[in-house]
Parts: structure tokens; C-alpha cells; sequence
């Protein structure tokens, strides 16, 4: 049986790849997409993933407006720099129609799902953790119905992409992520340890470009996304963060270090603000689980690096 997972996403280059990863593995069924804002306003990014969906041809799949704004705290500036003016890497997509949208809320649909696939439903989280937030507080019922939530967020020992101690999802919304991670579901950090080094490179999109036009879209986009990347990396590569995310959720990437830590988000206004602090001292001793762990953190994986070369393959093979 495929396996139900509600996405939870800010829809910008890497979360289309991401969406069409999982739209491409025969592992999970994509039951439902909520949108928050991050790498652009919450409504432009169910526009965007829209625009995904009407080329994947799976418009069948419910999307539904997110938070525009933090849990509590005033907004950050959306990341057009990164992913185009757009948010996809002003690929030309052809225009979303917005009566597609679902005439729920974000936190209707996360309800509606978790009853609907109750103790089944995987929630793959790939931007602000606003929504999850929003929803636990709402109902805190939801959170044993949920049979886990994967997150791409969050820097255990790397540095943060943000600001130097903070990755971009959790930044956005510290509070959000501090509810989400201690809500009691069992949840997974996949943080820049891991998906930093995972890179698409200049020969993967020549390949992509090659193959039909979900593989030429992929290429578009991670060409747009590698001009910003290409001054931190010191090389035209660009991190997979999302679609390794979501590599995790399916199975197809399995980390080696992988213990249960704790895990406190810093809320306060310093230079700390939105670091994932990481309990990561158990290194000497193989990392083991902690007894007061509140997620399994992804440190280390099997097969680093290669993760990309199994994206490509399953990106180009979509005619």
C-alpha cells in the first residue's frame, strides 16, 4: 500500500523539486499540499504549486492557503534573491488559476487528512513550521493521528543559511518550530548537516534537459538556483534541501547517523535566534539515542553524495 503524506511547504525552486520527486515515487501518495509563507507570500506559493501540479498533471490534488505571517513574531523578508521573482526560478510556467485552489485553510485540510488517514498520515514539512504550529494549538488531538513528520530544517552542527547560527525554515518562525518539535508526534530533522552536500550539478542539468519537460523545467530552475549558490559553494551547484527531505520520508536515502536528540529551537532576539540546538556530545560515543531525545536528527548518510545522481534518474525518466 502507498503510503498517505500531507506536504507542508513555501513553494520556491527546490520545493518543486521536491513536490516532483514525491509525485514521481510509486512509495507515497500525495493526499494533500498546504501552503506558508518563506520563500514567498503563503497565496503565491499555492499559485506555485498549482503551476507544479498542472505540469506533474496531477491536479487532482487538494492545495490549501497557509499562515502569511509568524506564530508570534514579526515576518522575515521573503527570499526572492534565492528563487526569482516568481518564486520558481521565473522559468515561464504558464499562470495558475486560483478558483483551483482549495476553498479550505490550511489548517481545515491538515484536520480533514489527519482524520481521513488517521495514524497513517506522514506530514512532510518543507518551509515554515507556521501551520503545524497554528494546528497543534488548535486541536492537540491532531498529534495522534499523525504517524510522523519529517523536516527539512534546522543545523545541528553546520552552519546555519539564514544567519550564521539559523537555517531559513526555522528562522522564519522559531516559535512555530519550538511547538512543533516538542509537540510528543515522532519527528524527523533533516537539517544542512546533510543536505548541504548533496549537489545538482552543471552535468546533472545537462542530463535533465535532455529528458522531457518535467526534467527541462528541473533544469531551468536549478540553473537560477545555482547563480546564488554558486559564491557560498565556490562552484555552479545547488543543494537538493527539500527533495532530500523528502528522499528521507520515502526511504530512498538512508541516514547512518541518525540518533534520537534533544532538540531546542533559540526564541530569543540575539545572533542565536532560530538555531536548532542539537544535543550532538553523544558523537564520541557513536551518538546513541537520549533519553529526553525529541527527534531523530539525520547526521551522516549511507551513501553521501549520491542522492542526486537518483534524482536525475527519476526525474528524466517522467516522459
Amino acid at each position: 500500500m502507498t503510503v498517505p503524506v500531507l506536504v507542508d511547504c513555501d513553494t520556491g525552486i527546490d520545493d518543486a523539486v521536491a513536490l516532483l520527486y514525491l509525485l514521481a515515487s510509486p512509495e507515497v501518495d500525495v493526499v494533500g499540499i498546504t501552503t506558508v509563507s518563506g520563500n514567498a507570500p503563503a497565496r503565491s506559493c499555492a499559485l506555485n504549486t498549482l503551476r507544479v501540479l498542472a505540469l506533474a498533471g496531477r491536479e487532482d490534488i487538494p492545495v490549501a492557503v497557509g499562515a502569511e505571517r509568524p506564530f508570534l513574531a514579526e515576518p522575515l523578508p521573503h527570499s526572492s534573491a534565492v528563487h526569482g521573482g516568481d518564486g520558481m526560478g521565473d522559468a515561464g510556467l504558464a499562470s495558475a488559476d486560483p478558483s483551483l485552489l482549495d476553498e479550505r485553510r490550511a489548517l481545515r485540510l491538515i484536520d480533514d487528512l489527519s482524520r481521513e488517514h488517521e495514524g497513517r498520515l506522514r506530514i512532510l514539512a518543507l518551509g515554515a513550521l507556521t501551520n503545524l504550529a497554528l494546528a497543534v494549538r488548535a486541536d492537540p488531538a491532531l498529534v495522534p493521528r499523525i504517524a510522523d513528520v519529517v523536516v527539512m530544517g534546522g543545523a545541528a552542527d553546520a552552519p546555519g543559511n539564514r544567519t550564521p547560527a539559523a537555517e531559513a525554515n526555522i528562522a522564519h518562525d522559531p516559535e512555530a518550530a519550538a511547538v512543533v518539535l516538542s509537540a510528543g508526534w515522532p519527528v524527523t530533522l533533516v537539517p544542512l548537516d546533510v543536505t548541504m552536500p548533496e549537489l545538482l550539478t552543471e552535468e546533472h542539468c545537462a542530463r535533465l534537459a535532455e529528458a522531457g519537460e518535467v526534467g527541462r523545467f528541473v533544469a531551468t530552475i536549478s540553473d537560477h538556483y545555482m547563480d546564488f549558490y554558486a559564491p557560498i559553494l565556490g562552484r555552479r551547484a545547488a543543494p537538493q534541501h527539500d527533495a532530500l527531505a523528502a528522499a528521507v520520508l520515502t526511504g530512498e536515502v538512508v541516514p547512518s547517523v541518525f540518533p534520537l536528540l534533544r532538540v531546542e529551537v533559540e526564541c530569543g532576539s540575539g545572533p542565536a535566534r532560530g538555531a536548532t540546538v542539537c544535543d550532538t556530545r553523544g558523537r564520541y560515543r557513536g551518538s546513541p539515542d537520549q533519553a529526553d531525545g525529541n527527534c531523530r536528527v539525520a547526521l551522516a548518510l549511507e551513501r553521501p553524495g549520491a542522492f542526486a545522481d537518483a534524482l536525475v534518474e527519476r526525474l528524466a525518466a517522467w516522459r
